[in-house]
């Protein structure tokens, strides 16, 4: 068993930040667990900050290159980590634009999040976020990274996220080989 994961190619990791807000600390967040996540093996870990994507402000008739841009990067990964904050109970709506210009790109990936919040620690985002990916046909992992700005540090939340990566590279590489063994149908 060894032999063959040593074979197998890395899993492709997108980590998205889904806030686009100035003065956000989810970018200090996405890479702080794009350090977790790197140097693990099995995992090639990239950062896809939707910051630095220049979505147009309606869904446009025809996808854009930024657009085009995005769904590609969901296209090539096997495996997806949204860091995201929690406002008002939910995600923010920049994270819900830019899942909404992907769909067939999800399907049969599994999805980790690692959310942050006041107090809630951002679950409430992740219950919402939960029901959309659902509706996208991936695996949501059980369990996931939670961090109170209020009163916890990075650094004390760095064994969930092992837990979580160990997971997400399970659920990966079995979904990357049922994808190849046969088609999925949705």
């Amino acid at each position: 068993m060894h032999e063959r994961q040593e074979r197998e190619s890395p899993l492709r990791v997108a980590v998205i930040i889904g806030s686009t807000r100035e003065g956000r600390v989810g970018a200090e967040i996405g890479r702080w667990f794009l350090a977790c996540a790197t140097g693990r093996p099995g995992l090639a870990p990239s950062l896809v900050d939707l910051a630095e994507f220049d979505f147009p402000a309606r869904y446009p008739d025809t996808a854009t290159p930024p657009i085009r841009d995005f769904v590609a990067e969901v296209g090539r990964a096997d495996a997806f980590v949204v860091v995201t904050p929690e406002y008002n109970r939910s995600f923010p709506a920049s994270l819900k634009q830019a899942i909404d210009y992907a769909y067939d790109e999800w399907h049969t990936k599994p999805v980790g999040f690692v959310s942050y919040g006041h107090g809630s620690r951002g679950l409430y985002a992740v219950e919402q976020l939960r029901s959309v990916f659902t509706e996208l046909h991936t695996v949501t992992l059980r369990n996931g990274v939670g961090v109170n700005l209020l009163d916890e540090g990075l650094d004390d939340r760095s064994g969930a996220a092992a837990l979580m990566l160990d997971q997400l590279r399970w659920w990966g590489l079995a979904l990357r080989d049922a994808r190849a063994a046969r088609p999925y149908v949705s």
